[in-house]
């Protein structure tokens, strides 16, 4: 009987070690890391960043990696989007069209020149990813920083003290994953017309290509020569501000920034063209003050020699405070006097003060005379008015 169970119970392990074979197999199968390379099934992982499908509709494009974060907008199915990261089951994405980003009004001003950009006033100002959906105040998923000088495109609608403006080049957005299919994309390529044989015609091999292809840069290439081109303006920077010169530099990055095929680059290239705009407004505004300055020096110069020329032309009076003839000053009655020239133009208004308020000045009505006393303005006259405590008649 003993033997009957021990056969029993073998049977039964038997059993259950082959399902667990099977099991494993079963699981194998399935697994993409276990696939060999070059089988029907194997994964394709693209390396970042690549063309993504959407293969659902009202995929929620979201603030951050995850249900948790606030959703900016939607997406359907055949919708393409670049990927550049991934986050756990998320995709990190350049924002799609229509996608926008919030920054304070605060510390933003209005470019005079064109009002549809703002022109950073503050440090490390931050911007948030914007939706329709989700007040400024509460949209508080932050993409980046700004400083001052940087631009920003201004998209026309404010709410709540925020500007809504074009996500930076430093903006990204987030969708499942799950829900995207990389796009395989083909290499663009130009074919030229036949060369000629007399103008590629070699003494040692013949000439017999019927065409030229050439193959565009890739998105790589061009973000290698976008690197360049920072490092370059980096070290323009860093120059005397009077010294920099970004025209080429500026010419460079306009040509990436306007390539349609340039990826990341592209936008990259148009936030530096941003800041190579700040510097030059920086250094037009140098140069004006500057040229201000040789202005306001060449009118002082001129002042300074008319006001020499002038005082050349006065003659030295000694101890008098003026010198003319003695006149009645009828405007304010008797006591009161009056200097003139000898065109009898007034000179200043004489008043007697002290002891000589005291004395008789009939018989020097008309004579040439010298006064001498304090000086004060007299506004009514808009000339000076002399106090004189002594009067000498001069022949």
């Amino acid at each position: 009987m003993r033997s009957y169970i021990n056969i029993f119970t073998f049977i039964v392990l038997a059993g259950l070690v082959s399902a667990g074979f099977a099991q494993e197999a079963v699981t194998s199968s399935n697994d993409e890391s276990s696939v060999t390379p070059g089988g029907s099934n194997e994964a394709v992982v693209p390396s970042f960043p690549y063309v993504a499908e959407i293969t659902g509709d009202n995929m929620y494009v979201r603030s951050g990696p995850g249900t948790n974060f606030y959703h900016c907008g939607k997406l359907n199915t055949g919708d393409k989007v670049k990927v550049v990261g991934k986050q756990f089951s998320w995709s990190r994405i350049i924002p799609p069209a229509g996608s926008f980003s919030w920054i304070s009004m605060q510390y933003v001003r209005i470019d005079t020149a064109d009002p549809s950009v703002g022109i950073l006033t503050g440090d490390s100002v931050r911007v948030y990813a914007g939706s329709d959906f989700v007040k400024p105040l509460y949209s508080t998923t932050l993409q980046g920083k700004l400083n001052r000088g940087e631009k920003v495109k201004l998209l026309g609608e404010q709410m709540d003290d925020y500007y809504k403006i074009l996500s930076p080049p430093f903006a990204y957005l987030w969708v499942s994953t799950q829900f995207t299919k990389p796009v395989k994309v083909e290499p663009v390529v130009e074919v030229t017309p036949t060369v000629e044989p007399t103008t590629v015609e070699s003494p040692t091999e013949p000439n017999d290509a019927n065409a030229v292809v050439l193959v565009v840069d890739s998105p790589e290439s061009k973000l290698e020569k976008y690197r360049e081109l920072k490092k370059q303006v980096e070290t323009e920077r860093a120059k005397p501000i009077d010294q920099q010169d970004y025209t080429s530099m500026k010419k460079a990055l306009l040509e990436i920034a306007g390539d349609k095929e340039a990826g990341n680059a592209a936008r990259y290239a148009k936030f530096v063209i941003g800041q190579i705009e700040s510097c030059e407004l920086a250094l037009a505004v140098i140069k004006e003050v500057r040229l201000q300055n040789e202005q306001l020096q060449k009118i002082n110069t001129g002042i300074d020699k008319a006001r020499a020329t002038k005082l050349a032309e006065v003659k030295d009076l000694g101890k008098y405070a003026a010198v003319g003839q003695l006149r009645t000053f009828v405007t304010y009655g008797p006591g009161h006097f009056r200097i003139v020239d000898e065109s009898g133009n007034m000179i200043c208004y004489a008043l007697p003060a002290g002891q000589a308020a005291k004395l008789d000045f009939t018989t020097l009505i008309g004579r040439k005379v010298g006064i001498v006393g304090t000086i004060e303005p007299h506004l009514p006259t808009k000339k000076a008015l002399v106090r004189f405590s002594e009067i000498v008649e001069i022949k």
